[in-house]
């Protein structure tokens, strides 16, 4: 066989790979570009994020197949690995308080203590990428991408989810090699497990790497940007939970089940406060134990969600980002405990969790599903896999779906079946 030529396809050749991925497609890409251009509305993000797509595939159509491989290999983990080292050691944070001013590589290194040979090949290959302005030899000014790294919703994500779970996405091929290429649905045999030969899920392993409020932070700061559930453009709280709620002094009107460190209970509490009945945030001691501020309004609760739900006849319970990280069988136990404290005809469950569509999936969906995939053995779900595992498995009723765009996690109504409290 010519060694021009593929092992798989003999008739392709090897040459392929160094032209461009659709160079035919440029103007039209160009032309769809520019008029969506002219129509975007700031206020608006669904256009913008369709004009990133075209964005992205003007690139693509640009690039050639062995630019795209070497810009992963070392183009793209560069980077990770670049800015989780200016995270660490404190450079956007120092890049920011410096100002909008050009900043030598020598000054930044003697203020963090940092080797200026290291620090110079670091801003470099972050400035050849785009993400930093250079402005002369070891100069260089931020950007709104490295002045946005100081803030810990934002930075800390490549030090609390990439760096201590990297393994497991970079070694999945061999997690799915050993056995035997098949979706992993076992919660207790993941490729993070695998990769760092650990029996610890991904929480603890986080926690336990010295990472855990890094991944708190990031948690409460993916969704910046992105329009709250609790908006009344998205799910109307007003009408469908407060209104009808028991008004008396013992009465409950909101439980999370699982929500980390409370940060989707305070926007509800700020947004409403007139709320009547407690507001009640639950989670396992590991994380219940890390809160260092929280509203007073909203009561503590050590809780594992695989074990009876003790706050009964609450108007709402509330999951979000949770289900997904669990196969179905493991969703069953969760879902039959809320469903045993449930008060049919006045209860409400609202799961708040991306809903895959069948087609045309946007790619925040998609990278997510992949972190499911590697640090999990789970997935997220397509409309017909929740109706299947809330409505068949689980025996609730889906009475809506409220949805708030590409990429952007649904909100699930579901309500128990009368005559079952």
């Amino acid at each position: 066989m010519s060694t021009n030529r593929t092992s798989a396809n003999p008739h392709v050749a090897i040459t392929i790979a160094s032209r461009p991925g659709d160079i035919d497609a440029v103007p039209r890409l160009l032309k769809e570009i520019e008029q969506d251009f002219k129509t975007l509305n700031a206020c608006s993000d669904e256009p913008r994020k369709d004009l990133l797509v075209k964005c992205r595939a003007l690139v693509q159509a640009v690039e050639t197949p062995r630019e795209t491989m070497v810009d992963h290999l070392w183009g793209q983990l560069g980077v990770i690995s670049a800015v989780a080292f200016g995270v660490d050691c404190g450079l956007w944070v120092l890049m920011a308080q410096n100002g909008d001013i050009p900043q030598k590589v020598t000054d930044l290194a003697g203020g963090l203590g940092v080797d200026p040979e290291l620090l110079r090949r670091i801003m470099r290959h972050i400035s050849a990428m785009g993400l930093l302005v250079e402005v002369g030899e070891d100069k260089y000014e931020p950007t709104n991408y490295t002045k946005s790294l100081r803030f810990p919703q934002i930075g800390n994500g490549y030090l609390g989810l990439a760096s201590c779970t990297g393994g497991a996405t970079l070694n999945f091929h061999e997690f799915s090699r050993q056995r035997g290429w098949k979706n992993p649905t076992n919660q207790r045999d993941t490729a993070l497990m695998s990769a760092y030969r650990t029996n610890k899920d991904t929480f603890t392993w986080v926690h336990d790497q010295g990472y855990g409020q890094h991944l708190i932070d990031y948690l409460g700061g993916y969704n910046l940007g992105r329009t709250r559930w609790m908006d009344p453009s998205f799910y109307r709280v007003h009408e469908r939970l407060i209104e009808g709620a028991d008004t008396g002094q013992d009465a409950v009107f909101f439980v999370d089940i699982g929500g980390n460190v409370g940060h989707d209970l305070e926007r509800l509490h700020w947004s409403y406060p007139y709320a009547p009945g407690k507001l009640i945030l639950q989670d396992l001691p590991m994380m219940i134990r890390q809160i260092k501020h929280l509203d007073p309004a909203i009561v503590r609760m050590e809780y594992d969600f695989r074990d009876e739900q003790p706050v009964k006849g609450a108007r709402t319970y509330y999951i979000h980002s949770t289900l997904h990280n669990w196969p179905d069988h493991v969703c069953d136990i969760i879902l039959a405990n809320v469903k045993a404290a449930m008060k049919p005809g006045y209860s409400r469950l609202l799961i708040n969790e991306i809903v895959v569509p069948t087609t045309n999936a946007h790619w925040e969906t998609t990278g997510l599903d992949m972190i499911m995939l590697t640090l999990f053995s789970s997935m997220q779900r397509t409309s017909a896999m929740w109706y299947n595992l809330i409505e068949k498995r689980a025996g609730l009723n889906i009475r809506k779906i409220w949805s708030k765009g590409k990429g952007v996690e649904s909100v699930i109504e579901c309500e128990a079946p009368l005559g079952e409290y």
